[in-house]
């Protein structure tokens, strides 16, 4: 049975156990019968209690071995210290899966880590799939399956739907699945991971993506314990057109700090997991109620790849607030066309018809001038996103019925528009808007926020297929940190170009190398045990004529040996210098996640200062290197700003794409590239690097 049948029949069980069953409904033991029991639940509860016969009314037996049927998956509520026995008999039984509440294991100490470990181990040899510990649990909706002892539940149990929520924090997962039920969202799943001594939050990812009741996914996180997992997962999501939605907390170095010590996950570096999210197409998010904005808005299945926002208003003060949010987004509001804005002036010489629409109150005494104004918007204007900030009047009694048949009409015309109302009123007034199609809310921040991520899905899921990485044959790293000299020779086989150079061995070789590059030249003293050149005076450039290659190469090396005596001299490299190309670096840095991931960015200040650099996971074809190129702040410089030359893009791409098939080739030891500067020289003149650093792992 493969891995995703697997978890299907965990979300879809149709005989659960329950050990350490109580017959208290408001014990640990108790509250998934009792909720079960409540629900409907139409499969068999198999409660294991050795001393009570009957457990809530349900036959219970005496232990696992005694159960009448191999349980899909059981709940697993014992002490820390019968963990492991319980989670062995379930094991051997052939159960499917087990769901383990009990706490006190990696969480806690090493000891508590090497037992949940072993509970992995056994549920691994026998087929079993292992949710937590330190779980609370699963739920789905849909069958009433509620293996959980979530106490918010009593609060009121979700609706079946199309959400499934997945957290590694059970409190919180169980938080979001309450705030979902107060907003009506309804749910096909949710689950919480724990300590993932099995299942990640990928795998769990995977589950509810391979469920075709569940459309979108909420997301909470606290760090990655299985990357590549997850990355599946996720592109898999993107595939199959289901948006992901994710919290992904510490962010703070005091943040990461707790994430440790609560999930013993590790959190990683935040810039890069925003790449890494971006890249899958999974849009991030700060709050639960952006959360859940953006989950409840993408139930609509509308998701416009070239998003568009057109705003009709009966306020011009909420068009301004609209506008600015829209701004900040970079969500394009264009300009209504100027025909169409002459005709609506001459309907309602009042109206500010530019986009926002502002059609004033007085479209509230001629309800038709609202239809025709907001066909208008839609059809003339074209956007792909509709926003009407009508507040109160959708369910005021002088208005807000035939409010309501005017904008439904134009709805229902245009079936493939996002329709969003900032409105107001009791929860049947809305509920009845919401059955028209349209998606509500009472802030109009708020709904810009939540169409700007649907426009950013439908551009992730519409992305064409990425050109493949360069093949890049298994690098032979040296047993240490190269000198520059020796890194060049490693990336120069994978095709990652250096301007002409030389290592010379004494001042006649330098003065030789000089003469056969003509023109200036850069020196540089050689050693792998001196990695940063300048900060010794290791570097010297604009050298020109024999005396001074002479001169240079003797300062060099007195240099060197005054700063670091005990340098290993491999000579003085002698390059060719460059002009006219737009200084840029590129580089290489293993995340502890995710492994190896790119950089690129303009050299000097832009790097340093303004840390103006986009990131991406290796490897990538020259496609993705171009967009990566092409998307930091300072791109205009390489792209013919001001009459500049425009720089050799498909050259700079061709070296940033080989590069990061180099880090993957590379393997684990590879820790760090760093080549600044790389001159992107004119266009069709190429991209050297002036400067290489590689720093590995020791091998040992």
């Amino acid at each position: 049975m493969s891995v995703v049948n697997d978890l299907s029949r965990l979300l879809n069980p149709k005989v659960i156990a329950v050990i350490g069953a109580s017959d208290d409904p408001t014990r640990i033991g108790g509250k998934p019968i009792s909720y079960m029991v409540k629900q409907g639940y139409a499969g068999k509860i198999l409660p294991v209690n050795p001393k009570r016969d009957t457990v809530q009314g349900i036959k219970s037996y005496p232990s696992v071995d005694a159960l009448p049927d191999t349980p899909d998956i059981a709940i697993v509520a014992v002490p820390a210290s019968a963990a492991l026995e319980t989670i062995t008999a379930l094991a051997k039984r052939g159960t499917g899966g087990a769901i383990l509440f009990s706490a006190g294991f990696a969480e806690m100490n090493e000891e508590g880590a090497a037992i949940q470990n072993k509970m992995a181990e056994v549920a691994t040899a026998h087929g079993m799939r292992l949710l937590g510990p330190n779980s609370l649990g699963m739920l789905n909706p849909q069958t009433h399956f509620y293996g959980t002892f979530a106490t918010g539940l009593e609060l009121g149990f979700p609706e079946p739907g199309n959400v499934a929520i997945v957290s590694q924090s059970g409190a919180y997962g169980a938080h979001l699945m309450a705030v979902a039920v107060q907003n009506n969202i309804g749910l096909s799943a949710a689950v919480m991971t724990g300590n993932e001594a099995d299942l990640s939050v990928g795998d769990i990812v995977q589950m509810v993506v391979d469920d075709p009741k569940t459309q979108v996914i909420a997301l909470y996180s606290e760090g990655v314990r299985r990357a590549d997992v997850l990355v599946k997962a996720l592109e898999s999501a993107r595939r199959k057109r289901k948006p992901v939605v994710m919290m992904k907390v510490g962010r703070s170095a005091v943040g990461g700090a707790a994430a440790q010590s609560h999930t013993a996950s590790i959190a990683g570096d935040d810039r890069v997991f925003d790449a890494v999210m971006k890249e899958l197409g999974v849009i991030r998010v700060e709050t639960t109620e952006q959360m859940l904005d953006i989950a409840r808005l993408a139930t609509r299945g509308i998701y416009p790849a070239d998003n568009s926002l057109g705003v009709i208003t009966v306020s011009g003060g909420a068009g301004v607030i609209i506008s600015d949010a829209a701004e900040a987004l970079g969500l394009p509001m264009p300009p209504m066309p100027e025909k169409a804005q002459k005709e609506l002036t001459e309907v309602l010489p009042y109206a500010a018809p530019r986009n926002p629409v502002d059609t004033t109150a007085q479209v509230l005494n001629d309800m038709s001038l609202l239809r025709r104004f907001t066909e208008s918007l839609v059809r003339d204007g074209g956007y792909k996103s509709i926003l009407g900030f009508f507040t109160y009047t959708t369910s005021a009694a002088s208005t807000g019925a035939r409010l309501r048949q005017e904008i439904k009409g134009v709805r229902e015309q245009y079936p493939d528009r996002l329709f969003v109302l900032a409105a107001m009123g009791s929860r049947e007034q809305m509920r009845q808007y919401e059955d028209d199609g349209f998606a509500i809310f009472e802030d109009p921040s708020r709904a810009v926020t939540a169409i700007d991520a649907m426009g950013r899905f439908g551009a992730a899921f519409e992305r064409p297929e990425a050109l493949p990485a360069p093949v890049i044959n298994a690098v032979e790293l040296p047993q240490s940190n190269p000198s520059e000299a020796v890194a060049k020779q490693l990336l120069a086989k994978a095709g990652i170009e250096s301007a002409p150079e030389s290592v010379c061995k004494d001042a006649d070789q330098a003065v030789a190398a000089a003469q056969s590059m003509g023109g200036k030249v850069v020196m540089k003293i050689v050693s792998p045990d001196i990695l940063h050149k300048s900060e010794i005076g290791g570097v010297l450039l604009d050298i020109e004529g024999a005396a001074a290659v002479r001169a240079g190469f003797d300062t060099l090396i007195e240099r060197a040996r005054k700063a670091v005596p005990n340098a290993r001299i491999e000579g003085v490299l002698v390059a060719k210098q460059l002009s006219g190309g737009v200084e840029c670096i590129l580089g290489i840095h293993r995340d502890p996640v995710f492994g190896p991931m790119a950089m690129f960015g303009l050299g000097g200040i832009f790097v340093e200062i303004l840390e103006d650099v986009v990131l991406h996971r290796c490897p990538f074809g020259e496609d993705v290197a171009e967009n990566m190129i092409r998307s930091i702040k300072g791109a205009p410089l390489l792209l013919g700003a001001r009459g500049r030359p425009v720089a050799d893009i498909k050259a700079l791409a061709g070296m940033l794409s080989r590069l990061s098939a180099f880090a993957v080739a590379a393997g684990p030891r590879l820790e760090s590239i760093d080549l600044n500067p790389v001159f992107a020289m004119p266009e069709g003149q190429g991209a050297f690097a002036a400067d290489a650093v590689i720093t590995l792992k020791d091998p040992d």
